[in-house]
């Protein structure tokens, strides 16, 4: 390359595209995923993709929610499937709290895991190690939990997002799990972390002091020796309004 050539630059993707072009044959298919989905394409921002024939899965940032309802999560996985003969296309989406939770659903429909990681350009970075493992174990386990609560703040004095978890397995150490991610928006990294909780009222309080600033340390999870099953747990926690006061 001559000294006069200029040297290329990596420019991300600022929008996604579900090149869904001439596949408008089922209409009602068609608008249903705009409702859902295209109707914020211009808002839309690619953390991660994977193509890989007729499937094409998504991991987005959906800037357009901090303007809905107080809390939404700000992460939206797409699973999209095309069927060029046929003109049309089916898709499943999900809002989810977290990118990991996001990489995890993708996962669970049929997305090599080592295709969806995150695209560096994009967001704070994992601060630690501790980050990046739970991260790791949150992608590949996501199945492993069902989300009873999750509230986002993105007030930039403190930016944090709480996830309340309940263990499918009933014989899982810390039932019930809270995940905190925080960004620090000075150095702009983001940690996450993770709480055991034996009650679904204990995680739901610790998330509610967290939010008003209020709250102590997580406790850990316990260790798989040391799990017992609590009375009284066998139900998910409750999904909340998004509006929940803090």
């Amino acid at each position: 390359m001559s000294a006069a050539e200029p040297v290329p630059v990596y420019q991300p993707t600022l929008q996604a595209d579900f090149e869904l072009e001439d596949l408008d044959v089922d209409k009602e298919k068609y608008l249903d995923f705009y409702r859902k989905v295209g109707v914020h394409e211009d808002m839309l921002v690619p953390l991660a993709e994977h193509h890989e024939g007729p499937h094409s899965y998504y991991v987005l940032f959906d800037r357009s929610a901090t303007y809905g309802y107080p809390g939404a999560s700000q992460v939206l996985a797409v699973y999209l499937k095309r069927d060029y003969e046929k003109g049309t296309f089916s898709f499943e989406q999900a809002p989810l709290p977290l990118p990991a939770m996001a990489q995890s659903w993708l996962i669970h429909r049929g997305c090599p895991p080592d295709e969806i990681g995150l695209d560096s350009v994009w967001g704070p970075p994992s601060a630690d190690e501790a980050t990046r493992a739970l991260e790791r174990r949150l992608a590949g386990d996501g199945d492993h939990y069902a989300m009873g609560y999750s509230y986002t703040s993105d007030d930039p004095d403190d930016m944090v997002t709480v996830v309340a978890l309940r263990a499918l397995d009933d014989r899982a150490p810390s039932p019930f799990r809270v995940i905190v991610e925080e960004v620090d928006t000075d150095m702009w990294t983001h940690t996450l972390r993770e709480g055991g909780f034996d009650t679904v009222g204990q995680a739901l309080q610790w998330c509610d002091d967290r939010l008003a600033g209020e709250a102590g340390p997580l406790p850990p999870v316990r260790p798989a020796a040391a799990a017992s099953r609590p009375a009284g747990v066998a139900k998910a926690p409750a999904a909340r309004p998004r509006g929940r006061s803090r």
